[in-house]
Formats: structure tokens, sequence, C-alpha cells
């Protein structure tokens, strides 16, 4: 009979790794394969049932170390037993060791399972044949096995070339054969012969940050990978490797023993594994084969798992999801310390020792700041804050000393009601937010090290809050220091090339730091229940009181995170070309001073949420909405223009242009003869000149199609298309049809139909990059071909075409919603339309208001991740507001019904 216990000599491992034999009868298994003809099934149905087993014990929430090591276990008799089926010549020179997590001891679902065949010398034909057999029967029996085959030579060679060779057989186990082959090969490959210490640390910090780059370096991504992503696996077996390079530790018990970590640390670290360990068990369990992301379907399905319920603040996923961003926060935050750690210990060993003083709590040791006795928080607790603010005052910093962010970590508890509120603190924290040097960096090392969510609780709550959609790239926490850091851009040389009116705007603000406040307190209320920008308000005033703010920047701050959302509305859902939009808008601006602070908090907050979002038409959008209220407010806002006074002068500044251009009068006022007033009140003057000059100059037969960039001075924003044809039922649904069959992005939708039934409809496009179309003839003919064709099908509707949906897209797929409303003194209805982005839906919506006689004036499309949020301005036939509720409730229901339909096909 085999030997059935698991040696974890020279593996790091978290727990000892015990015989179960309830998991699987070794004894039995080994008789029958001794009678057996056919032995594959038997092998396979005993891996099945301790799988079935061990996963049975997993929903049951067992312990999940001991399923872990329980399938490491199971797995090392089934390779034994393996192994013991051949026959090996020379036996003492070969053996079957398990490297990488499996020779940790840790096995996973659908986890690799690492073997080294090891032998003594180089040559090794006699065993050929042997291998071969040995390796398809772990193939046949369904084992997911990742094989090498070397001597110990060779285990030498390829780890001197190779740190992942070299880390792997670190973790190595013999499971049968002479162990003490593995003796030498260790012997061989240990940091006196490979790899030395300083160059084993410096590649392994190199890996881990080249790691952390691929995620951005953000611990908070929606859908992180559990194994590699900050925080995650990784970071813990990281640390391990370089301890037991340096130390010989074998477990982190004995670091604790060695003085490297405290016991809490040691059991944060186990707690972070197990609870990493389960999710990743959950994801091999719910895919059926290996998976470390955690995608959001699979979030949903795990916190089920979980025993995570919906309630009215959030959802059963927000919760899973939350633990876990804390969870690898925690861990990360210990990866920092420890590094840094092993960064001084090792790397810096032989530094000469450069002191400079800071004051009678702090000094830089080699560039690194640190307590100048271990008793300075206890006995100034305000040295936690004032640590941060003499980083961003000293420039020449280049971080925190290992044994002082341990301190940190210890003492953060003193942050209390009495800390928040002493006068020193509250004068420490507005120093930091008016220093001139990575203000943003000291936020955030405050919000890694804990300290931030202590001094304000409620930036704490949020702290790992999911924002459970496409739209928001990141958690609340992380969005929030994004907003505060995109505002301090604002401010860097250089900075007007990128955001020409936000940074002339930043340099000009009497008192940036309000912005920066308003810019933590934005969304500070989300997750709470209720309207975060009112609940917000709340929390910003009694900031600002606490911090000793007059009552007139209090009021600012209040109102800046009351108003974060609405200029971007406003510029992407109204008629910003409207006096009366820019009118009610200034109003509520009141003057050029808060209009110039929700500018720049605006722009910072879009680029935040998610940087795809910010393309050039929304720059253009929101440069016109503030350019125009400045005019408004510069002009007073007692002193509205006059609606025929607009006109007049538009009229006026294209006829100049287009005489200039060489058009005569009389062709320009035959174009315009039939053009509604309300085409000149809404279009601009530019756009007029264009469009006069296309039809004045139009020779052909059918649609007029003419395409033109939206420039925003230098820069083109977007790319127009003006159609002007005869006008049909179904021209929006083919126009639309047409952009979509392009891959063209619609951005918004001016619809005019003149005296002689023509349409002048300009539409507003960028290409997927979030570009405009640009100098491409090619791409241009394109464009101008397949709208002709389209408009070419008369008055019956194009099919708009079917798009595979990506899996994002199936699993955010939610309800279509659709509001109307009917505003007094407003020409028209307005319908809000609300549901998953697609290709095809505009094409769908246009058909049914043609199979419902509704006219189209205007639309607003807005697309925020993978929702839109489309406006169109509507009226029946006769040009007149749509108010039978019957007739609404049909056009909306079928709307939802139809467009439901095409978004579950």
């Amino acid at each position: 009979m085999i030997e059935d216990t698991l040696s974890i000599e020279g593996t790091y491992s978290t727990a000892e790794i015990k015989p179960d034999s309830t998991l699987l009868d070794v004894a039995a298994l080994e008789a029958s394969l001794a009678t057996a003809t056919f032995k594959i099934p038997l092998v396979k149905k005993a891996i099945a049932d301790s799988s079935a087993l061990l996963d049975a014990r997993y929903k049951a929430n067992q312990n999940i170390t001991d399923i872990v090591t329980g399938r490491a276990w199971v797995i090392d008799q089934i390779l034994r037993l393996a192994w013991q089926q051949q026959n090996w010549p020379d036996s003492k020179d070969i053996s079957l060791v398990a490297v990488g997590g499996y020779g940790r001891g840790e096995l996973l679902p659908h986890s690799d399972i690492d073997i080294l065949i090891l032998t003594r010398k180089n040559r090794n034909r006699q065993y050929k044949d042997v291998i071969s057999r040995f390796l398809t029967f772990l193939w046949d029996i369904g084992l997911e096995i990742g094989q090498s085959v070397r001597s110990i030579k060779q285990c030498k060679q390829e780890a001197s070339n190779d740190i992942t060779v070299a880390t792997a057989l670190m973790e190595s186990r013999t499971l049968i054969g002479p162990p003490e082959l593995q003796a030498e090969m260790l012997a061989l490959t240990n940091g006196k012969r490979v790899w030395p210490m300083k160059k084993f640390l410096s590649a392994k910090v190199e890996e881990q940050q080249a790691r952390h780059n691929k995620y951005h370096d953000i611990d908070y991504a929606l859908e992180p990978n559990v194994k590699t992503s900050p925080g995650g696996l990784r970071d813990i077996q990281t640390i391990a490797w370089v301890a037991k390079r340096h130390y010989g530790a074998s477990t982190f018990k004995d670091l604790v023993k060695l003085g490297f970590l405290k016991d809490s640390e040691e059991i944060m670290i186990n707690k972070g594994l197990q609870f990493l360990w389960k999710l990743r068990y959950g994801l091999h369990l719910l895919e059926g084969r290996r998976e470390d992301r955690l995608l959001f379907d699979k979030q949903r399905e795990l916190a089920k798992l979980f025993g995570y319920e919906d309630d009215p603040k959030s959802l059963g996923v927000e919760k899973l999801m939350k633990q876990y961003y804390r969870v690898v926060a925690n861990l990360r935050e210990l990866n920092d310390m420890l590094l840094q750690h092993l960064d001084e210990a090792i790397l810096r060993a032989d530094e000469r020792t450069r002191i400079t003083p800071l004051n009678n709590r702090f000094q830089i040791h080699n560039g690194y700041i640190e307590v100048i006795s271990a008793d300075v928080f206890k006995r100034y607790p305000s040295a936690l804050l004032e640590l941060f603010v003499l980083m961003a005052q000293n420039p020449q910093i280049e971080g925190i000393r290992a044994a002082t962010i341990r301190l940190l970590r210890e003492n953060r508890r003193l942050i209390d009601e009495e800390f928040r509120f002493d006068i020193r603190n509250v004068t420490l924290f507005m120093e930091l937010l008016r220093s001139p040097h990575k203000m943003t960096l000291q936020l955030r090392r405050m919000a890694r090290y804990g300290i931030l969510g202590r001094y304000l609780p409620e930036f704490g709550q949020i702290m790992g809050q999911m924002q459970h959609d496409l739209f928001h790239i990141y958690t609340v926490d992380a969005h929030t220091l994004q907003v505060v850091e995109n505002m301090r851009k604002f401010l860097y040389p250089g900075a007007e090339a990128d955001y020409p009116v936000a940074a002339h705007i930043a340099h000009n603000l009497p008192k940036v730091e309000l912005l920066y406040i308003a810019g933590l307190y934005h969304d500070i209320a989300k997750g709470r229940g209720g309207d975060h920008s009112s609940l917000g308000k709340i929390d910003a005033i009694n900031f600002c009181q606490r911090h000793r703010l007059s009552t007139w920047d209090a009021n600012l701050v209040a109102w800046l995170v009351d108003k974060h959302l609405f200029m971007s509305m406003t510029a992407q859902r109204k008629d910003i070309s409207d006096p009366d939009v820019i009118h009610e808008f200034a109003t509520a601006m009141g003057d050029k001073l808060h209009l110039d602070y929700l500018y720049a908090m605006t722009v910072a907050d879009i680029r935040a949420t998610n940087p795809e979002l910010w393309n050039t038409w929304r720059a253009a959008l929101m440069k016109q909405l503030y350019l125009n209220t400045k005019r408004a407010l510069r002009l007073g806002l007692e002193n509205p223009v006059d609606r025929e006074e607009r006109i007049a002068d538009k009229k006026q500044n294209a006829l100049t242009k287009l005489l200039d251009r060489g058009l005569s009068e009389s062709q320009i006022r035959r174009v315009w003869e039939t053009a509604a007033d309300e085409y000149f009140l809404r279009e601009s003057a530019a756009n007029i000149v264009w469009h006069t000059e296309a039809i004045a100059t139009f020779t052909g037969e059918g649609p007029l199609v003419s395409i033109n960039e939206y420039a925003d001075k230098h820069t083109a924003a977007a790319t127009q298309v003006f159609i002007y044809t005869t006008n049909t039922d179904f021209l929006f649904a083919n126009s639309t049809a047409a952009f979509e069959k392009l891959n063209l992005n619609i951005q918004g939708a001016r619809i005019f139909t003149s005296a002689n039934d023509y349409c002048m409809d300009t539409y507003t496009l960028l290409e997927d990059s979030g570009r405009p179309v640009g100098n491409n003839p090619r791409r241009l003919n394109e464009i101008c071909k397949v709208v002709t064709e389209y408009l070419s099908q008369g008055n019956k509707p194009v099919a708009p075409l079917h798009f595979r949906q990506s899996r994002k897209e199936k699993y955010f797929a939610h309800r279509v919603e659709t509001n109307w409303v009917n505003t007094p003194g407003k020409p028209y209805s307005t319908l809000e339309i609300n549901c998953p982005d697609q290709p095809g839906i505009l094409a769908c919506v246009g058909k049914i208001f043609a199979d419902n006689d509704i006219s189209l004036r205007d639309a607003r499309i807005t697309t925020l991740g993978e929702r839109v949020e489309d406006l169109f301005f509507v009226t029946d036939r006769r040009g007149q507001v749509i108010n039978d509720p019957a007739r609404i409730e049909k056009l909306q229901s079928e709307i939802k019904s139809q467009l439901q339909e095409r978004l579950a096909a």
C-alpha cells in the first residue's frame, strides 16, 4: 500500500494538510486497480466522487482551507497510484514532484496540476516510454496537468533563466520517489546559487508592478481577477515567496515568530486568503472550468451562493463585492508595507544612512519619511494627519518607511469624534487640500492606510461601494479620488492642451480647495437610498462647518454637490441653442463664479466616471453651454435675447457669409422662404450657411446628402450629416438604420420639415472610436452612398440590422423605460426612452413613430455606459402637442414591447 500522508516539507503552506479517507479510500482503489482490466473508468469515478463530495462541502459552507487542501491530498493519492501502475527502470533515480500552487498543497477544482518528473541524470532514454504512458494515463483520467521533465542540473539551468521556474521549484514537494532528488535540486536552486536575494526581490517587485499596471494599479476594478488583480492571491504569494527566500520561513506563522508579521496581520492574511479561495472555488464550480475573473454575471450567482440578499438600499451582489474590495484593500495595504520592509532590509541594506530632520516628530530617512520614535502617534495623535501634510509639502519625500506604515495602521483607532473636531486636525486637513505637491497621492495613501475613512467616516462608508453598471468603471471611493485628481490636473503645466476651458477656469478660481471638497462629497451619499445629491449636500455642509469654512464657502460647496449632475444633463438632454434653455440654466447659475466652479466639477466628474464617456462631441457641448451661459450672464438675466431679434441676427450673419461665397441673394431667399422660423432659431448660423449652400448648388436627383465637420475652433468635435429630401413616413427610421449599418454612433438629431414638405435633417455622429470621421474621402463616400441607398427605399422601412450582444450587454439588458412629458408653453411633447444600448434601437423607434403618425422634430441621443437615455421631441402630423392619454399609452406600450422583443432576440 502506498503512503497516503502529504509531506509539506519545503512548501509555503497556510495549513497542515491531513489525509481524509472519507474523500478517497486509497486502499480500496489500490486493490481494485490491481485486478482491473480497465483502470481508467475506476480512477475517473474515484476523482468524480471525491470532487462531488468536496463541492457539497463547499456548498455547505465548510472550511475552505480543508476543501482546498483536501483536493490536493486526493490528487496526491491518484498520482501516486498512477505512478505505481508503471514499471519504472532505475526508480532510485527518478521521482514525481509537485510544484507551484499544487506544490503548496492548494488545489481548486480546475487549477492546473503542475508536476515535475525529476531525474538524477541528464540522459534518461530508459524513462521516455514510461513517462509517455504515465502522462497519457493522467490525461485519460481527465486531470489538467502541467508537466515538465528535467534533471537536477536542468532545473538549475531553467531556474537561472526564468524566475517563474525558480519560484515554482521553491514550492516543490516530493510525491513519490527518492526525496533526496528534490533536496539536491533545492540546494542547487536556492538563493546562493541562482537569483541572489536582491535580484530575486527586485524581479518579484517588478513582476508585481507589471501585473498591477495591467489593471491600471486599481484595487477596485469592477470585474477583477481574484488571482492577479491588485490585492489578489498573487500579492499574498509574492510576500510568501520573498519571505521564504530571505528568511527560510515555511508558513505565515513562521513569519510571526521571526517578527516580520504581527499576529493580527497573520490573521488578516489568512482570512483574506480564505475569502479569495471561496470566491475562486465558486468561480471554477459555476463555470465548470478554470475562471479567475469575477465577471458581472458570476458576481450575481456567487452572491446568491454566499447568501447575500437584495434590500432597499443595495443589491446582494453589491454587498458581496463590497466585502471583496475591503478584503483586497487590506491585503494590498499589507503587501505594500511588507514589500517596503523587505526593500529596506534587502535592497537598501548597504545604503549610507542619510537623515534629514523635519520637526520633533518626523525625519526623512534615505528619502522616506519616518517617525522619530515609536510612540509619536500616541503622544501626538495629530501626527496621523501631519505626516501626509509633510509629504505634500516636501516633494523630495519618496514614500513612508515600513515601520511607520505599521504604526499608522496600529494607531488609526485614535481617530475618533474628538480627534475630528480638534482645531489642530481640521487645520491640518485643510492645509493638505491647499498643498502644492501630490495632494491627491496623499489622499490615496490616506485611504489605503485607513486614515481617510476614519477621519471622514462618510467616506469610509463608500469605500468598496460598487456601482453595478457599465456606466461607472470604478467603485464610488475610487471614482471620488479620481475626480479630485482630475481637478488637480487642470492646474498642471500644459493642461490647456487637453482641458482648454477647465484649465483656464481652475487657474482663476479664488479658492480651488472648495472645488476639491465638492469633489470629495459629490457622491458621498451613494448606497444609502434616496437622492444622493441631496443627502450629500447635508454631509458637505457638516464638513464645511467642522472645518471652520465661512457660510458663503459652505453654501457654494453644498450647491456644487447638489447640482453636480445639472450641467451634464442640460448639455446632453436639452437644446442648448435654445435661448430659453440657456436663460433657465443661467438663472440656476446666478453668476459666473458658480458657473466656473460647476463647469470644472462636471468635466472632472465625467472624465472620472468612465474615460470613454468624454469624447470630442461631449466636450463641444459642454463648452457651448458654458460660453452661451457666460454670455447670458454678461448681458444680464433680466434682458434675455428676443426671439425675433435672434432669428434676424442669424439670418443677417448667414446672408453675409453666403454672399461672400458667391451665392446671389435670390438663391438664398428661395431656400429660406419655405424654412420655418424654428429652423433659424434652433440651428447655428454656421449650419444655416452650410445647408443653404448645399441646397442652392445641388443639381442631382433624389435625396441630398452633405457631410461637414462640426469644429471647435481648430479641432473637429463631430461629423454632421445633412439630409434634404422629400418627407416620408420612414425617413428617420431609414436614416438611423443607415448610420447603424455604417457603425456610426448618433449623438443628436435635428429634424425640420419645410413648408414644401421637404425634410432638413442634421445628424451629429461619431465613429466607434469616439472621434469624428475626419478627412477620409473613402469613408465619406461610403457614408453618402449607404445613406442615399437607404433613403431611396421610399415610403417603406428598411429592417434594422441585428447585432450580437456582448456578454456584458446581455447581463445588463434590463427593462425598457419610457416617460411622456407635455411641458406647458412648449409646442411639442417630450418622450424619454431609457433602455440598453444596441444598434437598431433608433431605427425601431423611428418605425413605431411612422406607424403611429408621429412627427419627430428633434432628438437628443445620450449613451451612458451600457444604456441609452434618448429624448424625442414629437408632435402629431398636424404639428400639435399629443395630449390623448389613450394614444400616449398605446405608443409607450408599443415601444416597450418591441424594444424588449428586439433586445431579447
